[in-house]
């Protein structure tokens, strides 16, 4: 019997330890019980993963929920699922196509045509290591769609926030931005070979460079802008990456991964925190590693990138 124990225990600090080592990783659920009546949040690529996950918890919170996806058919049906499960009925789906600046100004116009005020906006939507593919309007997607969209869809939506103030922006970005660069000779990678991990690492440090330097601009405003990484989470974002494709990833990998990857219900949870938390009031231009305020990677402080990239994206997206 007792050489079992040995084995047994064993084992059992192992599964502890992961246990552990899941819980401090996933960083656990938002601490603030705030509820927002009476508010009204705006959701990019809200219909499925974290997107429909902060969705949900912001309509049982009593948000008036606006997701806005690319997907209609998809979009209505999770809308109408979260509907029937926080019995919130202010929850809508439009369409909205970050790939496309058209349609990014129609969406931005019905939000100022209906909505009262926009009190919260989340630009979570996202692409991650897509093929060398272009937008409508001939953007490299990841740059166009994680960066290029929000920025133009957040510009068109600032005079609203500033109404509605205090107000929050909360920006998706990533840890991947630590090894981002910004060429600001090509963009769009057309000059040079096309890397799908640089351009998303690209892409998630122009999220940061964004936040900060809009940050600046809003000062005296009432209007905050954060950005968060969530973590990693087990979501469709990934779905280019081929991580499990492989016997090998699939079987050995995915032991390992199970015990750092979480939920897309535990990935909302930051950025619920940094939507309703009360802590967060007046905070601003500050980047979040799941609920913990850090300091970016260097280049990502680097005020004069900033303003720079500001000033190309106004241009590339036609703001004056």
């Amino acid at each position: 019997m007792s050489r079992y124990i040995f084995p047994v225990s064993v084992f059992g600090s192992v599964l502890g330890c992961a246990a552990l080592l899941k819980n401090h990783v996933t960083g656990g659920r938002c601490p603030s019980k705030a509820t927002i009546n009476g508010k009204t949040v705006v959701i990019t690529g809200a219909n499925t993963g974290i997107g429909k996950e902060t969705a949900q918890e912001l309509a049982k919170r009593g948000g008036r929920i606006i997701m806005g996806c690319r997907n209609m058919e998809k979009c209505e049906a999770a809308a109408k699922e979260i509907r029937g499960k926080t019995l919130n009925p202010h929850v809508y789906a439009c369409q909205l196509d970050l790939a496309s600046m058209k349609s990014i100004q129609e969406f931005a116009e019905r939000i100022k045509q209906e909505e009262q005020h926009v009190d919260i906006l989340i630009n979570n939507a996202g692409v991650m290591r897509c093929p060398a593919w272009k937008t409508e309007d001939g953007f490299d997607m990841q740059f166009g769609v994680n960066h290029l969209g929000h920025f133009l869809l957040t510009n068109l939506l600032l005079d609203k926030l500033k109404e509605s103030a205090p107000s929050r922006v909360i920006n998706l970005a990533s840890l991947a931005h630590i090894v981002g660069k910004i060429d600001f000779e090509d963009l769009n990678w057309e000059k040079k070979k096309f890397d799908t991990k640089q351009a998303y690492c690209q892409s998630k440090l122009a999220n940061v460079l964004f936040t900060r330097e809009l940050a600046k601009r809003l000062q005296g405003t009432g209007v905050t802008v954060n950005a968060v990484h969530p973590g990693v989470v087990a979501t469709e974002l990934g779905r280019h990456t081929g991580l499990h494709q492989s016997q090998f990833s699939s079987s050995v990998l995915s032991p390992f991964f199970s015990m750092i990857v979480k939920s897309a219900e535990l990935g909302a949870q930051p950025i619920i925190y940094l939507a309703v938390s009360e802590e967060m009031e007046g905070v601003t231009g500050q980047y979040y590693d799941v609920m913990t305020e850090k300091e970016p990677a260097p280049q990502a402080l680097d005020e004069e990138a900033a303003r720079r990239l500001w000033e190309v994206s106004s241009r590339l997206v036609g703001l004056e």
